[in-house]
């Protein structure tokens, strides 16, 4: 249910990944009840932890200038006082020193560094391939990553992830200006799994309500036999 809610919470998160509960099965041996020989094996379920739907959002129009969007493979690099650190999510905006940064004020990097607009240089044009242009030419280009293990990519909160991978220039990944990755959640289909999630715990929790009846009535019974 956590995890679900973090889902639809995330509804309208550029560039967010959908996430599902990941469980294993737990195997382990008991002694043996009356009628049985040797030990038993009892079979449980335990959390296994997330996985995350790489899958691309819907690219959509904003109209904003420092909104970016990737098609394709690859993640924006910001820089952060814990480091570097990686997203899809890209909307960005100019701070009072111009540089472009992220809603935490994280810069943005090119592959100089951090990216630094001033006044002079007019509009600005950023071309399929991450090349940043203004009033006087290029001013840099946006540094766009891709790692050997999308999935090894550890969540870290403002809808950054960090890695001990080394990042690889993204390959086949194109640019919009003006664009934004949606996230990938479809909300019909979370709420349609927190129904059948409540389901399948009111039926255990109601199996184990049946469970305890049985034996209580069966304690009863047998304190009423008589000597």
């Amino acid at each position: 249910m956590d995890v679900i809610a973090n889902n639809i919470a995330n509804v309208s998160t550029p560039g967010f990944k959908r996430e599902s509960a990941k469980f294993e099965e737990y195997v382990t041996m008991v002694a043996p009840s009356e009628g049985q020989i040797g030990p038993q094996a009892v079979s449980f379920v335990k959390d296994a932890g997330v996985s995350r739907d790489l899958s691309q959002g819907n690219i959509e129009n904003t109209g904003a200038p420092f909104d970016f969007a990737i098609n394709g493979n690859g993640y924006f690099t910001v820089q952060t006082p814990q480091g570097m650190r990686y997203t899809r999510d890209g909307h960005f905006t100019l701070d009072a020193n111009g540089q472009i940064v992220t809603s935490d004020g994280y810069a943005l990097q090119g592959d100089g560094g951090a990216v630094t607009i001033t006044p002079d240089d007019g509009d600005i044009q950023v071309g399929a391939d991450g090349t940043i242009s203004g009033k006087f030419g290029q001013i840099g280009k946006l540094q766009v990553v891709d790692f050997a293990n999308e999935r090894a990519l550890t969540k870290v909160g403002s809808n950054l992830y960090s890695t001990t991978q080394a990042p690889t220039t993204a390959t086949g990944a194109t640019i919009g200006q003006r664009m934004l990755e949606s996230s990938n959640v479809q909300s019909v289909l979370e709420i349609t799994h927190m129904v059948e999630v409540m389901r399948a715990y009111q039926a255990t929790a109601s199996l184990s309500q049946s469970q305890e009846d049985m034996i209580r009535t069966a304690i009863n019974k047998l304190g009423e036999t008589p000597n």
